[in-house]
Parts: C-alpha cells; sequence; structure tokens
C-alpha cells in the first residue's frame, strides 16, 4: 500500500500520547516496511516557529508562502489552494530518530494556517458535513477548538492530491484520524468524489466517556459497572447519562460511524466505543494497543540509576531509603493521584514491621517548565521540593490541592515520604543543586523499584509501564489499556512486575443499573481502602531486597516489554488494520 495520513495536533510538538504513537510508529521498522508514504497534517499554531524553522528543528520546509520559501514544484498548486480557500500552506518534512535503534524516517508533513478562510467553501463544507453525516457544526463553531478542524479538512484533503495522494482508487490512501480534531479530514477524504481515501479513527480515548468519568463523583466505579450492565440490555451512554450533544467532542465522535475502521488503544476503549450507540455495535472496530519502550539493562546498570535516586533523597530528607517509588505523570483528575497515597497509608504499617524505608518521587506538573534561577531561589529560601508554597513560581492552584494531601501524609507517615517535584525534567540544571549532578531523567525509569498509575480513566497508559523494561513494579487500575496488553503478553501466568489494582470490583454484584448510578465518593472512598491494602499487601511481598531478587524482576521485565514494543504493535495490530481498512470499502460496494 501506498501512503497513511496522520491528521493530529501533534504533528510538529510532541504534547501528550498521541506523539509517543507517532514517535513509535514511524520508527517502527515493521510500520515503515508496509507503506510507501507517511504524511502527518495539522494546524499552523500561533507561536509556530517561522521561516526555516516552522517544522521544528528537525524539519525541511520546502513550501510555505509565508515565508517566500517556493522550493517545492508544487508550489503553484499549493498557492491555487490557499488562494481557493483562503488558508496558509506549510510543506517539508520532518525526520524522527530512534537513537538506541538508529531507525530513522523523514514523513511529509502538511499544517495548514486557517486563521483566514474563506467563507464560502467552508460554509458548503459545513452544510455537507451536516446532510451526509449528521454533524451540526452551528452548534460548535463557537468553539475554536472545533472550527479549526472543521477549516482544515478541505484544503488538506486538497493538498494530499496535488502532493498525489488519494488519486488512484485501486490503491487508496489511508487517513488515521486522530482523535476528534481528525474526523473532518477523514469525512471530506470520504466525500471527495475520486474514491481515493479510506478512514481509519484512532481512537486514544472516548471523550464522551473520559468527561462523565471525570465529572461524576464515583469516577471509574460507578461508571464502568453501570456501561457493563448497560451494554448487554441495549442501553447506550445517552440513554443512561442523558443526552451529551452538548459537548462538541461528543458530536463529531458520533461521526465516526460512517468510518472504514476503528483503532481502540485500550480493551475499556473499544466497550466505550460501543456504548457510543447501536450504530458502533457492528461498526469493525479492534485494539491496537500503544507500544511500550524496551531496553535491556542488567543489575549494576539498576543499582547504579538506583543510588542516585537513593542519594538524592538523602540530600533532600537526610536518610536513604530502603525502596524508591515514582509517580510520572501529568496533574490531572484523570489521574488518580490521591490513590497512591491510600496505598501508602497501608503499606506504613508494614514497612514499619520489617523497620524499612521509603521515598516516593513524584513528577508532576500544570504549568510550563520553571526557570533555573526560580528553583534554585527556592531550594535555598524553604528547601524545595520537600517543601513548597503556594503561589508561582511554585504551586499552582491544581498543584496547591494535591500538596495538601502531600504533606498530611507526610506528617502522619514515618517510614515512606512523598516527595512533589513540580518540575518538567529529571536533572540537576532544572530541578536544583541537591540532584546529583549526573541524574537523568532515565533514572528515575531504571532506578525505580515501583511506579504507581491508579488512574481513574486511563486509554492506555505508556507511563505507567515504562519502568518494566528496568525490573520496575508497575502498579495501575483495571480499567488501564495497559492491562489488556499485559494480559494478552502474559496469558495466565501471573508476573511479579505488575499489581492491577481493581476499583470497579463491588461487594455487592446485585445492584441495578440505576442503583450503581447513585455510587458516590462515599461508596468509592471504601472501596479505595479495601483495594489500596490489597495492593500494599501484595507489594511488600513482591519488593526486592537483594541483587538476587532484582534479577528475575528485570529479565522478565525485559521479556514483557519486548513482546509489547511497536513493532510488536505494528505487526499485530496497526498494519494489519490499515490493510483491512483500505479494502473495506470496496468490499462494502461488491456486497
Amino acid at each position: 500500500m501506498s501512503a497513511v495520513v496522520h491528521v493530529t495536533h501533534e504533528a510538529i510538538n510532541k504534547v501528550g500520547g498521541i506523539g509517543a504513537v507517532l514517535a513509535g510508529l514511524l520508527t517502527s521498522k515493521t510500520y515503515l516496511s508496509a507503506f510507501d508514504r507517511n504524511i502527518l497534517i495539522g494546524t499552523l499554531w500561533p507561536g509556530d516557529e517561522q521561516g526555516e524553522h516552522r517544522l521544528g528543528p528537525h524539519g525541511d520546509v520546502l513550501y510555505s508562502s509565508m515565508d517566500s520559501l517556493y522550493r517545492s514544484p508544487l508550489a503553484n498548486r499549493f498557492r491555487q489552494i490557499e488562494q481557493d480557500y483562503g488558508v496558509g500552506i506549510v510543506y517539508g518534512r520532518r525526520k524522527f530518530h530512534d537513537k538506541d535503534t538508529g531507525i530513522t524516517s523523514n514523513p511529509e508533513i502538511l499544517l495548514i494556517d486557517v486563521s483566514h478562510v474563506a467563507e464560502g467553501p467552508l460554509g458548503e463544507m459545513k452544510f455537507r458535513l451536516w446532510k451526509e453525516f449528521g454533524l451540526e457544526s452551528g452548534r460548535y463553531e463557537h468553539i475554536y477548538d472545533y472550527e479549526q478542524w472543521v477549516r482544515v479538512a478541505q484544503p488538506a484533503i486538497q493538498c494530499l492530491l496535488a502532493i498525489g495522494v488519494g488519486v488512484n482508487p485501486l490503491e487508496p490512501a489511508v487517513i488515521l484520524a486522530h482523535e476528534y480534531m481528525g474526523v473532518p479530514t477523514a469525512l471530506a477524504g470520504t466525500l471527495d468524489k475520486g474514491g481515493g481515501f479510506r478512514t481509519v479513527f484512532y481512537a486514544h480515548e472516548i471523550a464522551t466517556m473520559r468527561r462523565i468519568v471525570e465529572g461524576h463523583a464515583g469516577h471509574d466505579t460507578m461508571f464502568y459497572n453501570v456501561m457493563r450492565r448497560s451494554i448487554p440490555q441495549g442501553h447506550f451512554v445517552e440513554d443512561v447519562f442523558g443526552p451529551q450533544d452538548d459537548y462538541y467532542k461528543h458530536g463529531v465522535v458520533k461521526c465516526v460511524r460512517f468510518f472504514d475502521g476503528v483503532f481502540c488503544v485500550g480493551d475499556e476503549v473499544l466497550r466505550e466505543l460501543r456504548f457510543m450507540g447501536p450504530d458502533f455495535i457492528h461498526l469493525d472496530a479492534q485494539l491496537a494497543y500503544n507500544g511500550v519502550p524496551h531496553w535491556r539493562i542488567d543489575v549494576d546498570a539498576k543499582f547504579h540509576s538506583r543510588q542516585k535516586l537513593q542519594q538524592y533523597a538523602m540530600n533532600l530528607l537526610g536518610h536513604k531509603p530502603d525502596f524508591v517509588f515514582s509517580h510520572v505523570t501529568r496533574l490531572v483528575p484523570s489521574k488518580g493521584l490521591w490513590r497512591d497515597l491510600r496505598v501508602l497509608e497501608h503499606l506504613e504499617p508494614l514497612l514499619l514491621e520489617r523497620d524499612e524505608t521509603a521515598v516516593l518521587f513524584v513528577l508532576s506538573t500544570e504549568v510550563p517548565g520553571r526557570r533555573g534561577d526560580d528553583i534554585r531561589h527556592m531550594e535555598q529560601q524553604y528547601h524545595w521540593p520537600v517543601a513548597h508554597r503556594e503561589g508561582l513560581p511554585d504551586l499552582s492552584h491544581g498543584e496547591a490541592l494535591y500538596y495538601q494531601g502531600v504533606q498530611e501524609f507526610n506528617a502522619r507517615s514515618s517510614k515512606i515520604k512523598v516527595v512533589f517535584i513540580n518540575q518538567f525534567g529529571f536533572e540537576q540544571r532544572f530541578c536544583g543543586n541537591r540532584m546529583p549532578a549526573d541524574m537523568e531523567f532515565m533514572d528515575i525509569r531504571k532506578g525505580s523499584d515501583v511506579e504507581f498509575g491508579q488512574s481513574i480513566y486511563e486509554p492506555f497508559g505508556i507511563a505507567q509501564v515504562e519502568p518494566i523494561s528496568f525490573g520496575g513494579i508497575c502498579i495501575f487500575s483495571s480499567v488501564c489499556g495497559c492491562e489488556g496488553f499485559v494480559r494478552s503478553v502474559q496469558g495466565t501466568a501471573a508476573t511479579p512486575n505488575v499489581i492491577v489494582a481493581d476499583y470497579t470490583e463491588l461487594p455487592d454484584k446485585s445492584l441495578r443499573v440505576e442503583q450503581l448510578l447513585t455510587l458516590g465518593q462515599p461508596h468509592r472512598d471504601a472501596i479505595e481502602h479495601t483495594v489500596a491494602a490489597s495492593v500494599a499487601r501484595q507489594l511488600i511481598d513482591r519488593l526486592p531486597r537483594t541483587p538476587e531478587e532484582f534479577e528475575p524482576l528485570i529479565q522478565r521485565g525485559f521479556e514483557l516489554a519486548s513482546q509489547m514494543s511497536w513493532d510488536a504493535v505494528a505487526a499485530n495490530y496497526v498494519v494489519p488494520g490499515i490493510l483491512r481498512a483500505s479494502k473495506a470499502h470496496r468490499l462494502r460496494q461488491i456486497a
């Protein structure tokens, strides 16, 4: 097959999970060998680099009317599209490189500036989206996040045709719509009369379900029980939770029922997709887990990184802990950070019995990175990050709320301390002079004994399983997509590298849907304490204490991660799914 098109807001800047997926696939030998061309399409963000740097430090700009760069022989075609649709176009290439494998790829990049679009073609596009797919732009066009992706759709398809993509219906290009952002462009490809495009929705989440889970006090405990009980009864999300069309992402994702295929990054995401409505029950949807980085290290390398972390704890707290825990994450409600503290509350007396100590490093922030000078000033003035003060450059509002829980826990605990590092980067120039001079970010991945990740909503969770390759024990919720991937790889055999916390397990299995809907924070609190106690008991028995105990964790972790690599994901899920989607439309026509 010739071409795959990725439509995403992370075409240039890696922001989160979609950027990790692109980096994984575009440096996968298996994926790259299957397709001749890869094209990334996105919007031109305000404040982006200019001129030669429009496509980032590893980009090569071939065309940019805004910068008077016309190196592409397609300049005249691009200029005509700009005039027809009132857009600006940046076209070129960007390098993706995996320094560990040495694999490099240079996909094509198309960025569309939609700040001054022509109203005529845009109005026609919105009319066709409503007529053919029922997407009511009038409800959402005041939301720029919606509007910009509708504006991208038509010119993006015309640009693809200009560069020779989607021109042959016998060798169609497959458009991967990464989340709701790519849906309008994929729908525009479906409307193209040439028939040279097929469409796959890459579901990195189901936005409707995320909103419900995060917004209800019962969180995952309520939602997943309701969903599992409702689907067999023929009831779907709007039957149970009421109309959702006020939410623009819901309105967009409903149009996925017209796609040729769907990739779901986790088992629960696949169920959530089916829960969208009866039209989604028989939609061609499949699992396409995210890949997991894997590196082989030995016990000496593990101990080298671990000792750096222990020394950092010594510099901060005055003692060297026996165990080092970590949680590297975004500071958002879905990550369930309070659940870490609940596990530690139950772990504290178990460590007390053994006269052992531990530290949990939480790397999380909700604001851009602080200046190194500010960090060093806070470090000298009041011993950041052991202590914090509300207000920038230290704690933002959300960080202050989390730190309240940390303070309360640390005041009560003698054997475990939590250090909240609200800063990007994990090296001395970013995190202060008390961090060892040779510390690197990978040290917290390699050296950590335990990685927490007990999210209430987590479509996959790459961060939760990154330390597994280094022999870390990974603790994550049963609703995390990575749980299904681990289970599919390990089969029925248990692995000491993983502890699954199931916060959806109810003591009463007979509750009806209307009763499940009333599950709030008191019910969830009770379940969380029970589950946290179980996790703590499992953890105290699995923690390695000698080099001989570290060895099998490292070996088994690497074996697991190897089977969860991006090459494995490409071979078993993504490549077959794209090839199937490329044929689906033709097969439907024959049928």
